[in-house]
């Protein structure tokens, strides 16, 4: 079984890959390590790096036609509706968006 590699281990070949300015397999083949271990360090990187979702509250809102909730996309684009969503409802639309 391999053994786990802290975050140190972790970060020093990526810092010294990003400063190296080689291509990954000749990086990797200098380094030996797998082209497939040092794609993995770098996409989970990545997916660190994503913002997260922020729990927020909301002042109480009229609960009427007249009530609106708009979803500003980081496009630009925006999603506007009557509030008539339940929390799981609203979730699913969020992580719809998100993908656009």
């Amino acid at each position: 079984m391999a053994t786990r590699r802290s975050a140190e281990e972790i970060q020093r070949p990526l810092d010294e890959y990003r400063q190296s300015g080689e291509k990954r397999t000749a990086f990797c083949r200098r380094q030996g390590i797998p082209v497939t271990t040092l794609d993995y360090y770098l996409r989970r990187q990545a997916l660190k790096a994503q913002p997260r979702l922020a729990r927020v509250k909301l002042p109480a809102q009229p609960s009427g036609p007249e009530a609106t909730f708009t979803l500003v996309l980081r496009n630009g684009r925006r999603i506007e509706s009557g509030w008539n969503f339940r929390d799981a409802e609203l979730a699913r639309l969020i992580r719809l968006a998100e993908t656009l």
